[in-house]
């Protein structure tokens, strides 16, 4: 299949180029380098260097082309929350002008990279896609806003759309050009973070004190591979004019000290740490219930927590 990867110089987006060209897809990419990295595409990919924003780019991109997959974007919160115009601007304005070109072309596959932002602080959890959605930042407003564009788009457009919802994404992936790593700055995941992490800058535990097994908090992940995986999957299950909306995630999540202890293992040495206040608004457990990915799409994640944490290591 013909696939346009939008955001393909990313984290995520690079491990899917890499992952649909080893298996057989021919892949364009669009993306600005503005947070990307374009030594992480292979040499031989066809790409385009260039904005959402433009309209005729984005048809010259598109050409050819039988599905895209969206990765591009704005994805920090809190840059979203200093932000908001350009996050508004560059995520929902561009995706539009992404369907519009789609439109003009008659492509009618798309796969979503959306966000687990879109929930907010739901009342339960495991949260499932019938969750209330109540975004507290303006990130998780614009992944839920194109959410509503997509489905509207399946109703004028005749599109077939899947948004894939998670929460954190770790790991790597080795390639004969060495490995994709994360390489975001500034970095504010915790894998990563806690295998930077020192005596003298230790990682910073936020409340030892919450309902679960060992009082820290839990929180949903994801290998990235796995995450594409899904995105694989989920562009295969496009056969209909509707847009479905899938949890990804490990369905049962880790706690902040299980992420230590699986850092302190793989560097084989006690991981550094300090305890600190509760953040504001921090829940005690976020984890996806992820039951309509197996249904849907056949999908269940393969890769555990030690596998994110060694493939970070190993790519840091």
């Amino acid at each position: 299949m013909k696939i346009l990867v939008t955001g393909g110089t990313g984290y995520i987006g690079s491990h899917a180029v890499e992952i649909l060209m080893n298996s057989g897809h021919e892949v364009t990419v669009l993306d600005d380098c503005s947070t990307g990295h374009l030594d992480s595409l292979p040499p031989t990919v066809r790409f385009i260097q260039g904005s959402l924003l433009d309209p005729d780019l984005v048809v010259r991109a598109l050409k050819g082309c039988e599905a895209v997959m969206h990765f591009a974007g704005k994805s920090l919160v809190g840059e979203s929350v200093k932000k908001p115009d350009l996050y508004r601007q560059v995520n929902v304005a561009g995706t539009k002008v992404l369907l519009d070109g789609m439109n003009t072309l008659g492509i009618k596959k798309i796969v979503f990279s959306s966000s687990a932002a879109t929930y907010g602080e739901p009342e339960k959890s495991p949260i499932s896609e019938k969750a209330q959605c109540v975004p507290t930042n303006p990130y998780g407003e614009t992944k839920l806003a194109i959410e509503r564009d997509l489905s509207t788009a399946a109703l004028t457009q005749h599109l077939a759309a899947i948004s894939l919802r998670y929460f954190n994404v770790a790991g790597a992936l080795k390639t004969q050009r060495g490995w994709l790593a994360e390489r975001h700055e500034p970095e504010t995941h915790l894998i990563p973070n806690a295998l930077r992490a020192t005596k003298e800058s230790p990682l910073r535990i936020f409340g030892r004190d919450w309902n679960t097994p060992d009082r820290t908090c839990i929180r949903d992940y994801v290998h990235v591979v796995d995450l594409i995986d899904a995105h694989v999957k989920a562009l295969n299950a496009l056969v209909d004019s509707k847009h479905h909306i899938i949890n990804i995630g490990s369905g049962t999540g880790y706690s902040v000290m299980q992420v230590v202890d699986a850092v302190s293992r793989v560097k084989n040495s006690e991981l550094a740490t300090v305890d600190a206040p509760r953040r504001a608004g921090d829940p005690a457990v976020l984890v996806a219930d992820i039951s309509k990915a197996e249904k849907l799409i056949n999908w269940k994640p393969v890769k555990g927590l030690d596998e994110m944490v060694e493939d970070t290591f190993k790519a840091s």
